[in-house]
């Protein structure tokens, strides 16, 4: 979010244990931005009510309720939605409790939009598409309507039996990536997917043993969201790949405090979109701005001007870093439109643009 936000100023001056309250608010008002929508000035009300210990998160719930009870309040279904939602969430963040499963995936879809959304807790038994603009209108495929609960089941049977023994923080942040990635890819609920999606992953990641607060999520859920999308999305006539490595950065930034500059625009497939002097997402981000590097893409660059036809691990001896550093790397600067690869994986050459 460009502007500044009075709720996030407000959380900076509290204790700790309130700012961890504090940081579940945050999260659920910030998630609602995925949907496009903007939670009232009730809601922010409330919502310091309980974090100043005035009402608890039941209590806040209830007067949300109510709050939408009066004919005079119920004009504006989207900030109904966004409220409720969004209280639920700070409910879900502040209790420990957590089973990694299906049924643990599908109930938090439940909780979240119970009274809102017909079909909460339910899988979907249709298909369906939806245009990105991350994707310049393209769509993601997600699951058939038929697969749906064997395919849940079966990345969930997959990810329990992983042993994170041995793995470096560097290793687990790629899996975990790719595991969200393609649960989110599933798609299983007809509709809001994206936040049900983000509060697992929040208490997944509490699960696993890290600490983590909710402030990423609150300022850059569009960012995950479309990280998620370009992770699963393919087109290989343009040479267009699934790749990773945006919701690796979020996660990076959430896990490992590796912080780097979130704009969605670094993912948008169309590279002369990046040269339009237009506003190009909700968060009106402007895309004026000169494309930047870090040190080890500038690093890289150079290497690939000095010799195109470097393999991957000679590059990772001369960065002095990991081959899956390197491949995260690569697709940095093919996401930002420098190099691109041309010819066969074995005999090809790395060409760099400008």
């Amino acid at each position: 979010m460009t502007e500044k936000d009075p709720f996030a100023e407000y959380i900076k001056q509290l204790s700790l244990s309130r700012q961890e309250l504090g940081w579940a608010w945050a999260a659920g008002i910030g998630l609602q931005d995925v949907d496009n929508l903007k939670p009232s000035h009730y809601l922010y009300e409330t919502a310091k009510k309980n974090i100043d210990g005035e009402i608890s998160l039941d209590e806040a719930d209830k007067l949300i309720h109510f709050y939408y009870e009066n004919k005079e309040n119920r004009h504006d279904n989207r900030s109904e939605e966004a409220d409720k939602v969004a209280t639920r969430i700070a409910k879900l963040l502040s209790e420990n409790a957590f089973v990694f499963s299906p049924a643990q995936y599908i109930s938090i879809h439940k909780e979240l939009f119970y009274g809102i959304y017909e079909h909460a807790g339910k899988i979907r038994d249709y298909n369906i598409s939806k245009k990105e603009w991350v994707l310049n209108g393209d769509m993601v495929l997600y699951g058939s309507a038929r697969d749906l609960q064997a395919t849940l089941d079966y990345d969930f049977s997959q990810e329990r039996n992983l042993q994170y023994n041995g793995l470096n923080i560097n290793d687990i942040i790629q899996h975990i990536a790719v595991f969200i990635s393609k649960l989110w890819q599933i798609h299983p609920f007809g509709e809001w997917n994206t936040r049900t999606t983000a509060v697992f992953l929040i208490k997944y990641l509490r699960h696993l043993g890290f600490n983590v607060n909710n402030d990423l999520f609150a300022k850059h859920s569009w960012y995950f969201r479309n990280a998620l999308v370009r992770a699963n999305y393919n087109n290989l006539s343009k040479q267009i790949y699934k790749t990773s490595e945006y919701i690796e950065k979020f996660l990076r930034h959430l896990l490992k405090k590796e912080y780097s500059e979130l704009h969605n625009r670094e993912m948008h497939i169309d590279k002369a979109f990046l040269l339009k002097n237009e506003p190009i997402n909700s968060q009106n981000e402007p895309i004026n701005e000169p494309i930047k590097f870090n040190t080890r893409e500038q690093s890289m660059i150079a290497l690939l001007k000095e010799n195109p036809n470097m393999k991957r691990y000679q590059m990772a001896e001369r960065l002095g870093c990991s081959e899956s550093t390197v491949k995260r790397t690569l697709h940095s600067l093919i996401a930002k439109g420098i190099i691109r690869r041309v010819g066969a994986n074995k005999n090809g050459q790395w060409i760099v643009e400008k």
